[in-house]
């Protein structure tokens, strides 16, 4: 039987299909320092989404540039048609609690987003831990793009599959830490000062993600230098009153963000604000 493996995956053509080009001038270098100010609505989940991206790791990830890479997987494999998953994960992975990630962390978080119907794959049997301390996930039909839906957005790992854990209670093995958090008005995290993507991601020293509520506020508080980048539905709050990024595009404005602020050349197009990891993906020019 074939095996099926990251390289076979890295080769193939769905990652190509994965590009798309915006963003900061391919001269920019990214450089750590700074606290990222970020203006959010009330409404909707901008604010958890972010935050929880910021703190928690996932098992793959789908890079800036549109390729898949392990995450908390360092290796994955199947030798059956697909239908048996053996993922081999990070020996030097800690929570922020100071526990090393294991097998049991894994099994647990993908249990629980299976039976919220955030991780969605047919015919799903079973997930269980190895006896080397990996993770096997086993399906009734085989699917070659399992570590892409290991990849969407959300899918954290978290201590003891404690996915749920309220904004100031996370702890998971991301880049940044929970500093302090009011559901509904604030958040705050600081980067860790020792993390395996050290000189890859996390190059702002802290996350500020501040609620309020009203747009033309918002507008306004980008305007003034008061937040770094705002979530704004249309560009009307800036256009002529400065020079702005604007993402993905002033027709289907998410965001929008002061000159200072740098984004990666190449932003995947998989999921919006590639994947929330606003935090580790983009600096402070």
């Amino acid at each position: 039987m074939k095996r099926l493996d990251r390289r076979a995956l890295f080769a193939s053509g769905a990652a190509a299909a994965l590009l798309a080009a915006t963003g900061a001038s391919l001269s920019q270098q990214p450089r750590r320092g700074g606290t990222l100010r970020l203006a959010v609505p009330r409404d909707g989940d901008l604010l958890t989404r972010v935050a929880r991206s910021s703190v928690y790791d996932q098992l793959t990830e789908v890079a800036p540039d549109g390729l898949l890479r392990g995450e908390l997987a360092q290796d994955w494999h199947s030798e059956d048609g697909a239908r048996r998953w053996v993922l081999d994960l990070r020996r030097d992975a800690m929570f922020h609690d100071g526990r090393k990630l294991a097998a049991a962390d894994v099994v647990a978080s993908l249990e629980g987003h299976a039976r919220q119907g955030e991780l969605q794959l047919t015919g799903l049997k079973n997930i269980e831990e190895t006896p080397d301390g990996g993770v096997l996930i086993n399906l009734a039909e085989g699917n070659p793009h399992l570590p892409y839906h290991l990849a969407k957005a959300g899918l954290g790992i978290a201590p003891d599959g404690s996915i749920d854990a309220p904004l100031g209670s996370m702890v998971g093995t991301g880049l940044y830490s929970v500093e302090r958090a009011q559901e509904g008005r604030h958040f705050r995290a600081s980067r860790r000062q020792q993390h395996y993507k050290d000189g890859r991601a996390g190059w702002v020293e802290a996350l500020d993600l501040i609620v309020i509520p009203d747009a033309a506020v918002r507008a306004e508080a980008l305007r003034e230098g008061y937040v770094d980048v705002a979530a704004l539905p249309l560009p009307s709050g800036i256009v002529g009153r400065g020079s702005f990024h604007v993402h993905p595009t002033e027709g289907d404005l998410t965001l929008a963000a002061g000159q200072h602020v740098a984004l990666p050349t190449r932003i995947s197009a998989r999921a919006p604000l590639d994947d929330y990891r606003i935090a580790e993906r983009w600096w402070m020019a």
